[in-house]
């Protein structure tokens, strides 16, 4: 089994770099975005996803984009689903453009 590092979720750096250095609670936080505090906790718990609703509000909420929390959420879920089909894509076998056309396995 190969070592790897686990892809760190949006909930860690969500609690780590944001709430707390800035002293807020998931209940806060929760007030203020008008969200339920089971969501903010179960995002923090990495039980839960960053939805695009969510990235509205907590972009609004630390003056960030709502990408940098979208992008955060496709990373890890990129990363946990490659791991997870390495063996099926090291099988699959990658198509080539050419001058002629589409050129690939025979």
């Amino acid at each position: 089994m190969e070592d790897r590092i686990a892809p760190i979720h949006p909930g860690e750096i969500l609690l780590e770099d944001f709430l707390n250095p800035m002293e807020i609670t998931a209940y806060k936080l929760a007030k203020e975005t008008f969200l339920d505090q089971t969501r903010i906790s179960e995002i923090i718990k990495g039980k839960r996803s960053v939805s695009v609703d969510t990235a509205l509000r907590f972009s609004k909420s630390f003056g960030t984009s709502p990408e940098f929390w979208i992008n955060i959420q496709t990373q890890y879920d990129l990363e946990n689903k490659k791991y997870e089909l390495a063996t099926d894509l090291s099988k699959i076998q990658t198509f080539h453009l050419t001058h002629e056309g589409l050129s690939g396995a025979i």
